[in-house]
């Protein structure tokens, strides 16, 4: 028979292992649905892949930079995952609107495209830093 301490040491360490299992499950649960084909036979994270080798020529090493700095706020253990994210949503728009470059406004309008709105007031205080003018973007924030 558990008694004392001992109990109550197993009890909190079933609720700490049922808590990360839960946590873990839960990221890999959402990396899963971004693997999961679409309609077109690809998934989320194939297009970003997609968009990201069709448009790595078009990177300036002042661009390249300026990614770098806008997702420095993202936790290190994401930023990978953020960073090919809104590399792949910048490649999307340069393809779309036939770019021979990646500018500093397409770098602007696809990190705010990619960034959830809970990190807008992070964004919002990264652009201020960096002194690049928000008022062009203000209709992408809403």
């Amino acid at each position: 028979m558990l008694e004392g301490w001992f109990l109550w040491f197993i009890l909190a360490w079933t609720v700490i292992l049922i808590t990360l299992m839960g946590i873990g499950g839960f990221f890999m649960f959402r990396k899963f649905l971004k693997r999961f084909p679409k309609e077109d036979g690809k998934s989320d994270m194939d297009w970003e892949e997609y968009y990201v080798s069709q448009t790595t020529h078009l990177w300036t090493s002042e661009q390249k930079e300026l990614l770098e700095d806008l997702v420095s706020p993202i936790p290190e253990l994401f930023r990978d995952v953020g960073r090919q994210k809104i590399a792949g949503k910048i490649g999307e728009l340069a393809i779309r609107e036939k770019s021979q470059m990646i500018t500093q406004d397409l770098v602007v309008r696809g990190y705010i495209i990619a960034t959830p709105k809970r990190d807008h007031k992070f964004l919002r205080k990264k652009l201020t830093e960096r002194q690049i003018n928000m008022n062009p973007y203000e209709h992408l924030f809403s």
